[in-house]
């Protein structure tokens, strides 16, 4: 697999914190990656980061052979990244189908044509049967899944997942990470931020922990919960041993 995404000394400071250092990291062509860490670990900032929400104060970001260390995060879009946010941001009066159309006019210059992406990737998504449903009607799983058929809708190289799992119950979770398996399936490569590890471990091929805004360790997920390093920033100190 070739590098898709890669970071190189990435640096970010608001005033005097220090929320992402020295991170540099790969993303390959094809593969699921998870991207965990307890709260305050500089995950999400990491994500605003490479989908060009902030700027980093130091440090280079290539995308796809680009740099897109300084680009808008229209260009980005452009060029293949798409997002999903912690709180779902749907367009609660237009419905499902409008949702998602809005993304697929990323790609599309025809109403027509936007529709008809609109709708493959409802079916990707499990969310056919609700195209004509307003927005603000969905159950809380359903708008998550809304987020990702609206950022898939825009044909993305890469998609950044930011918590889609979190909060849902487990059988929801496991309907969760199937729609993760198929997105990757259709050429998708997915980075995705999660807290639960019981969940995010056995879907990801690779897994990388950050603490304190750096990177802690990385590979393997059988090889990172039990790397004590993770245990301890996770559980603490009285765990370590």
């Amino acid at each position: 697999m070739s590098a898709l995404l890669e970071t190189e000394a990435l640096t970010v400071r608001f005033g005097g914190i220090l929320a992402n250092a020295d991170i540099s990291i790969g993303v390959n062509e094809g593969e699921i990656l998870g991207l965990i860490g307890p709260n305050g670990a500089g995950k999400s900032t990491l994500f605003n980061l490479v989908a060009g929400t902030y700027r980093p104060t130091s440090g280079r970001i290539r995308f796809d052979g680009h740099d897109i260390t300084r680009l808008p995060p229209a260009a980005r879009c452009k060029l293949g990244i798409a997002r999903t946010f912690q709180v779902v941001k749907s367009f609660e009066t237009m419905s499902v189908l409008e949702n998602v159309v809005v993304g697929a006019l990323v790609r599309h210059v025809s109403t027509r044509a936007a529709r008809e992406e609109a709708y493959r990737v409802l079916d990707v998504t499990g969310l056919t049967r609700r195209a004509d449903a307003n927005a603000r009607d969905l159950t809380p799983p359903e708008k998550r899944r809304l987020e990702v058929a609206r950022a898939l809708a825009t044909q993305p190289k890469l998609l950044l997942l930011d918590e889609v799992l979190t909060g849902l119950t487990p059988a929801e979770a496991q309907k969760g990470v199937e729609l993760v398996r198929k997105i990757r399936d259709i050429g998708v490569t997915v980075v995705m931020v999660e807290h639960v590890m019981e969940v995010v471990m056995p879907l990801v091929d690779r897994a990388i922990v950050l603490d304190l805004g750096r990177v802690l360790v990385e590979g393997a997920p059988q090889a990172v919960v039990r790397d004590p390093k993770v245990i301890q920033a996770y559980l603490g100190d009285r765990f370590h041993a």
